[in-house]
Order: structure tokens, then C-alpha cells, then sequence
């Protein structure tokens, strides 16, 4: 960040307004121009954090922890310019998520003594940092809802589910508003981190401040009042909700949530997390929300308030048009025959009770079981996972179903090299030495699957969708 960025006057002058007392604005400008410290997560849901940092205690990594996410570590390396964190291998295989410290929170403040965690939505959910937070908590148990708005954004989100290993999740494309009537009381804890002016951002984006104006953030703030309104609309009782965004004035924040509580009075309690990790009462407001300016913890601007819900509140009244529902229920009998094909053809073995076999033409996918009572309810962009395709000798696995079902360790698999796996991920056919093989198999890199390719003699054809495919700049050898 160049520490002559811009940063509007009005702003400043609001900050000053808003800064607590033990803190001074010379503090937070001089945050708002030096570069955010990079950090990652640990995805959970591939590897353990010992594993993970046993894997890389090779590399000039240097991991230290983050006190509110016992996966998240702030990253310095020394091999940035030659190879970008994204084109890692550990990176590419699905075992760690680039996101920022803050942004760690708000699923840290939604899990933390919480167990209603069996049906939850992400109300704002690309591009999937927290929904892969999210599912790694829920250990791809129960049902995950995604929603997002803006369609250009879905297919981002889907890759980072597939690539971190995600079979829990069913998306949605709606304004996060209609939830509240067309799902009302539905979900045992909510997450919403609401679009926002992005003023905590200004240090990874120094154009976040680019269209900054005090108009801008009372516009902004009205949408964010009709999120919460519906959020809590589709809350169970008794049920969790977080509220956050990356934006530090109070029209979008306190007043937000204050506005929630004067709508619906006592069945609004919000829970202090003033004891969230060690030394979060910095950053904690009278109310029990954190407010977390840059410069307190060396971080992103952000915004955190744990709401619970006492008892249930009036919600609107729909007249629904879901269509036709494209998919059918499979039998017990042909579940149990697909499942002990995909054991037998690649000895990857699924769970019938958390998941279900789902049928369309000739499509067989895997959704979570917790869904079933919403399918009534809501129409559904993309459900769980494409585990085949049907055709005349069998079922066609797909890539998708490898990247999150598959552990590495099947007997099907085929290790390749550094080289090989370089190749693979360039998208072209691998001959590992000495083998040769018939049908499909899994390839793996340092004990992860990386795909699904099928033997052609000694040649493993190469199964990547192209638009996995990267070209240049991949890991060292």
C-alpha cells in the first residue's frame, strides 16, 4: 500500500467521530497505509493442523497463529515472487484458504458454544471463505444453504467448495431479503455478512475507498436493514445469528443491529464476545459487539454481533412458484447399488445417512439428507455434488465427486511426481513409470487426490475440467 493513498476527508473526520477513547485516528491512518499481513486457514476437512504444519516445516513459510481461529495463521514467505500463494500445491489441493484474519471471525463467533449447527445459511456467501469455514466446523455434516446474489460470483464459490473438499452445501441465487417469507424460521443459525462500503478493506484495496461518500453509506445501510430484518425472520427460535461486515462506521453496523432489536423487540438478545479469544474486549463495544479498527489486533477493519433469538416474531406472507423439481429420490435399493459401485470402481466409501442419492436424466448426485424438508421450500441453484453420469457400461465418475469424497489413500489411486503433477494441473496426460491399468483412477499429489483420470494402457488420460487448468507460475519441483 503507498502510504500517500487517498483517504476522503469526510471519512477521516467520521473515524475521529467514532474512535474510541484508548485509540486515536494518526494510529488507525497509519494502519489504513501499511499492507495487510497475508494469512491462510487450514482446511479441516482434508487435513489436520499438525499435518499441515508438518508438511510444510519444508518450506520458507513462516506461520504465526491468529488468537479467534485455531486454523488461521498469518503467512510470511520468502518464494512470493516465483510462485503466488494460489498456485501452491497445498493450495491447489484444497488444504489451506487464503482469507483474511478478520474475516475469520464471524464463524469463529457463530460456532463458539453453539449447537445449532445441524441446517445453517450463509445469507452472502461468495466467494466462499466462510461457507468453507463454515463446512469445515460442521465437518460437511447436516445441511450448509449458500446464497448469493450475484450470479457472476456463483461459479467462483462452487470451484472453492469443490476445490476444499465441501459436499454439504446447496446454493442459492436470490436477494438475501426473500428468506425471511419464503423460508420463515427455517435454519438453526444464520450468518450474514452483509454487503457493505468496504472501509475496513482499504488495506488490501486501495480502491476501496473509490466511490466513498457519506450518501453512499445510508443507501447501503437501508439494504443491510432489510438483510437483518430477514435473517431473523428465518432464524429458528432460540436459534444464532451473526451479524458482520468489513466496514467500521455505525449506520451500518450498531444502528443496524440496534434497528433489529427495535423492530422486534426482547425476541432480539445480543450476546457479548467480549471473552470470543484473548484480548477481544479491545475491540468489544458496551453492547458486547467486537468493533475491530486495523490498528487494534494489525488487521482488516471489521464488524461482529452474535444475536440470539428468544421466540418466534411475525414474518410475511408468500405466494410460492418453485416449478417442477428436476430431480428424483432414488430407491434404498439403487442408493445402496450406486454407492457399492463407486466402492468397487475407486474404493471411495459414503455415508447413506448423512447424504442421499438424487437423480436427473442421467445425472446421479449426492445431496445432504438435512435438506429434503426445504427442497418444498426453496428453488436451489446447485445441490451437494455430481457424483456420475450413467452410461451403458456403468456410471462416469466425476472430478468433483474425487475433490471431495476421496482421501488420498484408495487403492485406485496412482502417486505422481512433482513433475507429473505439474503436468496434470496443465492439463495434459500423465505415463507414470512402469504401471499400466484399465478404467478410472485417482491421482494424487504427496498423499491428496488432484483429479480423475482413466487408463488408456500405460497413459493416464487427463480428466481436468479446463477451466481448472493453469498453465504457468505452478509450485517449484
Amino acid at each position: 500500500m503507498h502510504p500517500s493513498i487517498k483517504i476522503p476527508d469526510d471519512f477521516i473526520q467520521l473515524m475521529r467521530e467514532i474512535m474510541p477513547k484508548n485509540l486515536n485516528v494518526d494510529d488507525f491512518l497509519n494502519s489504513c497505509r501499511t499492507p495487510l499481513r497475508r494469512s491462510i486457514r487450514v482446511n479441516t476437512l482434508k487435513i489436520s493442523v499438525a499435518d499441515f504444519l508438518a508438511r510444510v516445516a519444508d518450506k520458507d513459510w513462516t506461520l504465526s497463529p491468529i488468537p479467534w481461529c485455531e486454523e488461521g495463521f498469518w503467512i510470511e514467505r520468502e518464494d512470493e515472487i516465483s510462485v503466488s500463494l494460489g498456485n501452491t500445491a497445498e493450495h491447489m489441493a484444497g488444504l489451506f484458504y487464503i482469507q483474511e484474519a478478520s474475516s475469520m471471525i464471524p464463524v469463529s463467533a457463530l460456532i463458539k458454544d453453539n449447537d445449532q449447527l445441524n441446517c445453517i445459511l450463509d445469507m452472502a456467501s461468495a466467494p466462499g471463505s466462510k461457507t468453507t469455514q463454515l463446512a469445515a466446523e460442521m465437518n460437511n455434516k447436516g445441511t450448509l444453504v449458500a446464497n448469493e446474489l450475484a450470479a457472476s460470483r456463483i461459479k467462483v464459490l462452487h470451484s472453492n467448495l469443490q476445490r476444499c473438499g465441501v459436499h454439504n452445501v446447496a446454493l442459492t441465487h436470490f436477494d438475501g431479503c426473500v428468506f425471511g417469507a419464503w423460508a420463515p424460521e427455517s435454519f438453526d443459525s444464520i450468518l450474514l455478512d452483509a454487503p457493505c462500503s468496504g472501509e475496513g478493506a482499504i488495506r488490501k484495496d486501495e480502491d476501496a475507498m473509490a466511490n466513498w461518500s457519506l450518501s453512499s453509506i445510508e443507501e447501503i445501510a437501508e439494504i443491510q436493514r432489510n438483510l437483518i430484518i430477514s435473517a431473523f425472520q428465518a432464524l429458528k427460535p432460540n436459534g444464532v445469528m451473526v451479524y458482520s461486515t468489513c466496514t467500521l462506521n455505525l449506520s451500518e453496523n450498531q444502528r443496524a443491529c440496534h434497528f433489529l432489536k427495535e423492530t422486534f423487540g426482547d425476541a432480539v438478545q445480543f450476546e457479548p464476545l467480549n471473552d470470543l479469544f484473548e484480548h477481544a474486549d479491545r475491540a468489544c463495544t458496551p453492547e458486547g459487539f467486537l468493533h475491530v479498527f486495523p490498528q487494534v489486533f494489525d488487521s482488516e477493519g471489521f464488524f461482529v454481533a452474535r444475536v440470539r433469538k428468544t421466540h418466534s416474531v411475525p414474518t410475511p406472507a408468500v405466494k410460492k412458484r418453485l416449478g417442477k423439481f428436476p430431480f428424483q429420490l432414488a430407491s434404498k435399493d439403487e442408493q445402496q447399488r450406486i454407492a457399492d459401485q463407486l466402492n468397487v470402481d475407486l474404493n471411495i466409501q459414503i455415508s447413506l445417512e448423512e447424504k442421499q442419492i438424487w437423480l436427473r436424466d442421467k445425472e446421479i448426485w449426492l445431496f445432504p439428507t438435512r435438506l429434503q424438508p426445504l427442497l418444498s421450500e426453496i428453488r436451489f441453484q446447485r445441490i451437494g455434488i455430481k457424483l456420475a453420469e450413467s452410461h451403458k457400461k456403468g456410471q462416469r465418475w466425476q472430478h468433483e465427486a474425487i475433490m471431495t469424497l476421496a482421501t488420498g489413500k484408495e487403492e485406485k489411486a496412482v502417486a505422481l511426481t512433482a513433475l507429473e503433477a505439474k503436468e496434470w494441473f496443465m492439463g495434459r496426460d500423465i505415463r507414470p513409470e512402469s504401471l499400466a491399468g484399465q478404467g478410472e483412477v485417482i491421482v494424487t499429489y504427496r498423499d491428496f487426490p488432484i483429479g480423475l483420470g482413466k487408463w488408456v494402457s500405460n497413459r493416464i488420460k487427463n480428466g481436468l475440467p479446463r477451466e481448472l487448468v493453469r498453465d504457468k507460475n505452478l509450485f517449484d519441483i
